[in-house]
């Protein structure tokens, strides 16, 4: 599909659509980030979400339990935006007035801030349709589950969310870009992640007679060590296939050799293709390791998500958004991210980007995610929605083209 130049598409200008629904927004974020759910339990902001939509007039579907979609406008589809809805497991430290009520629960990923700006642009464009001025139709997805496994992608693609969707967009939060500008890149933007657990068993002991032992706490140093480095010199360096761990576990005293241990931790991948044949080398290479030390080994290999693979024409889609909206200074180029992202689920089946959206508000302090104490710009709501529903409007005026004219929409 070839994009032309913005004046051909005749797309008004969208601040004045979306500067009416601003305060309703961020009231409607502060809702959900004080009451957050965690996975696959996010009742109340389905239906907070299911309401917002209703009021508005559109006909939202709910999926099995949680989660929901709209479509906005009439005639085939000719765009997918997808939000994900789900909290974290994660203590809130902000001390702000709306903080989460939910003891130990938290919106430490901006996932209410995905919700928000998606829902902004369902309502935006449900205002363009009753002005007759949507000429096509805009399929919402508002998916539970993001933050675990199995993953909240592959329930809502089994609901029949991305029936008859050519194309998906979708947005993250990014703390390291300013409110006001957008990250993107063209290929992969965020990491294969997988879970490694390790269990090791064998005889424990004294510590000062380790030769008639298996040597629990050695072998599992070793494991932790060797592992990464053995598949960084047996797969293609370009790929960036990290193996971090997280937990390692053995013995109660100084002087015992336990007779068990425990290590998990995660493999993170920036190739798909190179995904797979690490997870095909693992369990080789972690016996290989463990062998000389006479342990027995149980490895568990839980398969996450692959790379979220950005497509150019879907990227371009929302980098000529971005410049029409808040201009081409506003875009930046987004490093590759180590994090693993169930989108990729998605863009697996049809072509398809995620942009990042900055929420650092400029001068301010830089937060990361996942962590209790991260604020994010609220300034950043409004950025979303005008790129993510302005990006809608161009895939509908060219929708179906090839190298043609496109449509006025």
């Amino acid at each position: 599909m070839r994009f032309t130049s913005e004046a051909q598409y005749q797309i008004p200008t969208l601040a004045g659509w979306v500067d009416p629904l601003v305060d309703r927004l961020v009231e409607f974020r502060r809702d959900i980030h004080a009451n957050p759910e965690l996975s696959f339990r996010e009742f109340r902001t389905t239906g907070r979400i299911i309401a917002a939509l209703e009021e508005a007039g559109l006909v939202p579907q709910r999926f099995e339990g949680v989660g929901a979609f709209v479509d906005v406008g009439s005639g085939p589809i000719a765009l997918g935006l997808r939000a994900d809805i789900d909290a974290l497991p994660v203590l809130e430290e902000t001390d702000l007035p709306y903080a989460s009520g939910n003891e130990g629960v938290c919106h430490a990923c901006g996932h209410d801030i995905h919700t928000t700006v998606m829902l902004g642009v369902a309502l935006l464009l449900k205002n363009m349709d009753d002005a007759g001025q949507l000429h096509g139709r805009v399929r919402v997805i508002f998916q539970p589950a993001e933050e675990t496994l199995p993953s909240g992608a592959l329930f809502v693609i089994s609901q029949g969310a991305l029936e008859g969707v050519p194309r998906i967009l979708a947005l993250h939060c990014e703390p390291r870009i300013d409110a006001g500008k957008i990250g993107t890149r063209i290929g992969a933007i965020t990491s294969a992640s997988d879970t490694i657990k390790i269990e090791l068993t064998g005889r424990g002991g004294h510590t000062s007679r380790p030769h008639l032992t298996e040597d629990m706490v050695f072998a599992l140093a070793q494991i932790a060590v060797n592992v990464p480095a053995v598949l960084n010199r047996r797969i293609d360096v370009r790929s960036a296939v990290s193996v971090v761990w997280g937990q390692i576990h053995a013995g109660s005293a100084p002087n015992a050799i336990p007779a068990s241990g425990y290590m998990a931790g995660t493999m993170r991948c920036l190739d798909a293709a190179a995904w797979h044949s690490a997870g095909e080398l693992l369990d080789e290479v972690v016996r290989q390791v463990a062998a000389p030390y006479g342990v027995d080994v149980k490895l568990e290999h839980i398969r996450g998500v692959p790379p979220v693979v950005n497509t150019e024409e879907e990227t371009e889609l929302i980098e000529d958004a971005a410049r029409a909206e808040i201009g081409s200074s506003s875009i930046v180029l987004t490093p590759q991210s180590m994090g693993g992202e169930d989108f990729a689920w998605m863009t697996q089946r049809i072509p398809g980007a995620m942009m990042r959206l900055g929420t650092r508000t400029p001068g301010g302090d830089t937060y990361d995610l996942h962590r209790g104490d991260y604020i994010p710009d609220e300034k950043a709501i409004a950025v979303g929605v005008r790129v993510m529903a302005r990006a809608a409007l161009r895939a509908i005026a060219t929708y179906g083209t090839q190298d043609s004219e496109p449509v006025e929409a």
